[in-house]
């Protein structure tokens, strides 16, 4: 990956997404979250997306209706809180007797593996150089996106936040996650353009397949394919 080819307003917004899952006390930082940051911009890809619907607001709503707050929220991404609720299942009941019974730490040590390299098996210790090697790999692969140009970002806000002390410490990407930002460099490159900016993260972001995303812009009444033509359109009348 090559990071320094992100814009200072696309790294505010990865910057952010971590931001914001530390808000909602979210011990990962998934695609949603993204989202939800690319959302807050006042980039024109950002600005085409709020036309459509997809506000902030609206995001940060549908994640916390989806997932929920705190400790253990992204064991319950994907489900349909509404559906659940017809046959009798509250999830805010589940969570909270998870917790009485097991404890906030069990529920968010659940949701860290639940988010973990799928590629990633149990399995003997492998040899010192072996895992040396490994080590390096992983930190070429790392996703370290720093401040945009020394600037201190803006505190996020919303309507919700986490009860009790936000998450410290690092905040690892889901697989999905990084997923979005390696393709972001395909867009750019489709584009013919040598940066990374905000657009090429939301172009990303219309075609995600699965996890929270593709719900959201469904409930926002943003059909993917039209919210991409018109981001593309946008930036073809300003070039």
């Amino acid at each position: 990956m090559m990071f320094e080819r992100f814009t200072d307003e696309a790294r505010l917004v990865v910057a952010n997404a971590s931001e914001y899952a530390r808000r909602l006390g979210h011990r990962y930082i998934g695609g949603e979250h993204l989202l939800l940051a690319a959302a807050s911009t006042g980039q024109p890809a950002s600005e085409v997306m709020r036309a459509h619907g997809v506000t902030p607001e609206l995001v940060e709503e549908e994640i916390v209706r989806r997932v929920g707050l705190g400790a253990g929220a992204g064991l319950f991404a994907g489900l349909d809180r509404d559906a659940l609720a017809t046959i009798g299942i509250d999830l805010d009941a589940v969570r909270a007797r998870l917790e009485a019974s097991f404890g906030p730490q069990a529920l968010a040590s659940a949701a860290q593996a639940a988010h973990r390299d799928p590629r990633r098996r149990p399995g003997p210790r492998p040899p010192r150089l072996v895992r040396r090697w490994r080590r390096r790999c992983r930190a070429r692969r790392a996703i370290a996106v720093p401040a945009a140009g020394g600037i201190t970002p803006p505190e996020v806000t919303g309507r919700y936040r986490a009860p009790g002390p936000p998450p410290s410490g690092h905040i690892p990407f889901t697989p999905a996650a990084k997923k979005i930002l390696e393709l972001t460099v395909r867009e750019a490159t489709a584009m013919q353009d040598s940066h990374i900016g905000v657009e090429h993260i939301v172009l990303v972001l219309t075609v995600v397949g699965s996890g929270l995303v593709p719900p959201i812009l469904s409930a926002a009444g943003a059909p993917p394919q039209a919210l991409r033509a018109a981001i593309l359109d946008r930036y073809r009348q300003a070039s």
